[in-house]
């Protein structure tokens, strides 16, 4: 016993010390100050990641550009000061280090100022989701127990569902020469407030980011103290840019836009956020600021390279030097198409709200297996077992996928928590290693299909289909069925153009797979229902009134 912990020890200090290294290869950590690891460390304990990073960003790169939006730059020093002097004015209407503040905004400065600002003050802040309707919205604000809201002008509407009871303040409005009489935006209470530091919290509040709420009502996931060094879990497999430009397009409040913006932040680039998604507006973005790195999720790089040659052609993105995608499954097809426009620049991210950062497939690996999601990088490991608990070894062997690293998950903010087991955490994944030991994820534990008593992976069938050139995107559902449980049903968006006749699509699929795998129904619509991760709502399939 005192031999294994010996061990377990001596394990943890030898990855601290591979991790120290990575991050000053990176450029996160600077050799020629030592004390730069614990400062980091102590501010993020005070202030939270957020705030942290807009304080060390002050002193590391000054004037330099931070942030780009539809309103122009931040400079590292204006976002710092400017959001000392929004905690000011936080804290005139009411708001402590004991608040608990809501933020429903957009990709833009107000987003990044509430965030800093919010942690600057020690408040625990919850980031929504902007896809909220009204009744999800109200429900989410009452059980985290919101007691503040920070919120664009466009969501005024949701804001009203809650109590007029909390205080609101606007990150964004529309008309900044007419703002909405009676709701004050974050740039009014910031006015006249000094620029210097606000009274440091004793420590920050935490932070809440929702799950994506594909199965109903989005839980909230909570994030306590964590290691500075947990950031070479993103950076080991993948080599940020230094001093340069990257475009972030996936939503900032949710995990993967959030982490790519910190580290990014981190290293002194500018960060280019624009408040919707549009392909060839993304694309415009990459040129103009010769962008080395876009951070994306897989339906939005799906709609690029779709975009038309002659599109793509009127913008130079020859500067990109990495494509991070996460938030849903890569098909092969698209790290194919991927590579053939861009090169090899595709990073393939997997993780979870929960389980944080689990494995990266990076260009070499996409070359090998297209669509993989790579291996663990320094500081994950991955297990495999089986629906009773036991470890699954082996390649080409399919098991529930659990994760093990140093980012601390405190449990959802209802008192459940994900299956943990010999200290893997679940992911709600299914997957395999293939013979090169690289990890594939089948699909989610429960998406399963048991058709006939065969059991089915939808992801492997929406792949296929995704394969084919009159398929724009596809997904693929079980319907109840009295004779076999449940029967396969294909929801497809042909390309614009084209008519996919039913049965072809049948037959298509029963060449390359067994026959339980072909879909019995096969339903054409304009578009499949995501969320703004891209993650596909399969509740909203399943409850449509399909006509057949």
């Amino acid at each position: 016993m005192v031999l294994a912990g010996v061990q377990e020890q001596f394990g943890a200090v030898t990855e601290a010390v591979k991790a120290i290294r990575v991050l000053v290869k990176r450029g996160l950590i600077d050799p020629k100050h030592p004390g730069q690891l614990i400062s980091m460390a102590v501010e993020g304990n005070k202030f939270g990641p957020m705030a942290a990073m807009a304080r060390s960003g002050a002193r590391r790169y000054g004037e330099s550009p931070a942030l780009a939006d539809e309103k122009g730059e931040l400079t590292y020093r204006e976002i710092d000061e400017q959001s000392n002097s929004i905690a000011r004015g936080l804290a005139e209407l009411g708001a402590t280090a004991d608040s608990t503040i809501g933020l429903l905004a957009r990709d833009h400065r107000g987003l990044t100022l509430g965030l800093t600002s919010s942690g600057k003050l020690g408040a625990r802040i919850v980031l929504m989701n902007t896809g909220f309707g009204k009744s999800q919205f109200a429900e989410v604000v009452e059980r985290e127990h919101v007691d503040f809201l920070l919120h664009d002008e466009e969501f005024t509407a949701l804001a009203n569902a809650i109590p007029a009871t909390v205080p609101k303040v606007l990150t964004w409005v529309e008309d900044d020469s007419q703002p909405p009489g009676g709701t004050p935006s974050i740039d009014s209470i910031a006015q006249g407030q000094p620029p210097t530091p606000p009274p440091a919290p004793e420590k920050h509040g935490g932070f809440v980011i929702l799950t994506s709420g594909t199965t109903g009502l989005p839980k909230g996931a909570g994030r306590g103290k964590g290691s500075p060094l947990s950031t070479v879990q993103l950076v080991d497999r993948i080599p940020f840019p230094r001093n340069d430009s990257v475009v972030i397009v996936s939503p900032l409040f949710h995990s993967t836009g959030m982490i790519t913006w910190l580290v990014s932040a981190g290293l002194g680039n500018k960060v280019v956020v624009r408040r919707r998604f549009d392909p060839e507006a993304t694309l415009r973005a990459v040129a103009e600021h010769r962008a080395k790195m876009l951070v994306a999720v897989p339906t939005m790089l799906h709609r690029i390279v779709e975009l038309p040659d002659e599109v793509r052609a009127k913008y130079d993105t020859s500067a990109l030097e990495g494509i991070v995608i996460a938030g849903s499954a890569l098909s092969p097809e698209l790290a194919i198409r991927t590579r053939e426009m861009f090169g090899d620049v595709l990073y393939n991210l997997y993780g979870s709200t929960e389980v944080a950062i689990a494995a990266v497939g990076t260009p070499e690996d996409q070359r090998i297996a297209p669509g993989t999601v790579g291996r663990p990088p320094l500081s994950c490991s991955i297990a495999l077992f089986d629906d009773n608990d036991q470890r699954v070894y082996g390649n080409n062997k399919t098991g529930r996928i659990f994760v093990h690293n140093g980012t601390p998950f405190d449990g959802y903010t209802d008192g459940r928590n994900k299956q943990v087991i010999d200290g893997y955490m679940s992911s709600g994944d299914v997957g395999h290693f293939d013979n090169d030991g690289l990890l594939f994820v089948d699909g989610r534990d429960d998406d399963m299909i048991v058709s006939g008593g065969e059991n089915v992976f939808p992801l492997e069938v929406e792949n296929l289909l995704a394969e084919r050139d009159d398929v724009f995107d596809a997904a693929v559902i079980g319907v109840d069925d009295p004779e076999f449980g449940k029967r396969l049903r294909a929801f497809i968006v042909p390309e614009p153009g084209t008519s996919p006749d039913p049965d072809e699509i049948r037959a298509y699929v029963r060449e390359s797979l067994a026959r339980y795998k072909v879909p019995r129904d096969v339903v054409f619509l304009d578009e499949l229902p995501r969320n703004a991760t891209g993650k596909l709502l399969r509740r909203v399939l399943a409850e449509m009134d399909v006509q057949l």
